[in-house]
């Protein structure tokens, strides 16, 4: 796990460059996914925009990230339950131990950023809600919790597509937020104990979500990468 971490932070670093991004996007763009995941991916955008608009916003962001870690939970559940069933199958052990592993650190990841990013919230802009802001997050993260363990229990595929257009949805959005808003992002500090504990210390917001832009992107690449088992 400590190189799989120092791996994924070198390329954070990496990412921050606009020509490597867009190279390493491009490697994945425009994968065709199955009708399910599909249809889900579409309904959990639509969903998430309808309550929280399409505009970026921490209140948004922090909805976002209580959802998006779900799946690496779900998936770790799922490879723990069917390696007590697969433990002779040496090759199906391994893809289940090297998703198992991408889960961890990422959901290790998706954590550092939900914490974060709700201090942020709390501290920049309006009050949450504790029905739309809260309540509401953690139903769509329960559907999505099941959703994908069912998928990956099926179909691991079908999970992993749905994870890509989420990540790519979340991307999008962190995306567009630093370019709307970099001056101000740019001229204010964050502090965080967590994010210091997680081994990041950004010198303002702007670097802290280019940082997560960064995560998400990589995460989305991944995911579309292990349904074929690179």
């Amino acid at each position: 796990m400590g190189d799989q971490k120092r791996e994924h932070e070198e390329l954070v670093v990496v990412l921050n460059d606009q020509e490597n991004r867009a190279a390493y996007k491009a490697g994945c763009n425009g994968v065709k996914v199955s009708v399910l995941p599909k249809i889900l991916g579409g309904l959990l955008v639509w969903s998430g925009n309808a309550l929280y608009g399409e505009k970026p916003s921490y209140l948004k962001f922090r909805a976002v990230e209580v959802i998006a870690r779900v799946p690496y939970h779900s998936w770790a559940a799922v490879a723990h339950t069917l390696l007590t069933l697969f433990y002779r199958d040496e090759k199906r052990a391994l893809k289940l131990c090297e998703d198992n592993n991408f889960a961890r650190l990422s959901q290790e990841n998706e954590t550092m950023h939900v914490i974060v990013i709700s201090k942020l919230a709390r501290e920049n802009g309006p009050k949450a809600s504790p029905i739309i802001h809260t309540f509401i997050p953690m139903l769509f993260a329960f559907f999505y919790y099941w959703t994908s363990y069912l998928m990956y229990l099926v179909k691991p595929v079908w999970s992993l597509q749905l994870n890509y257009l989420f990540e790519d949805h979340a991307y999008n959005q962190y995306d567009r937020f630093l370019k709307e808003n970099e001056e101000q992002l740019k001229n204010t500090i964050v502090v965080s104990d967590f994010l210091l504990w997680y081994g990041r210390d950004p010198k303002n917001q702007y670097e802290f979500f280019e940082s997560v832009r960064n995560d998400e992107l990589i995460h989305r690449n991944k995911s579309i990468r292990a349904t074929s088992g690179e």
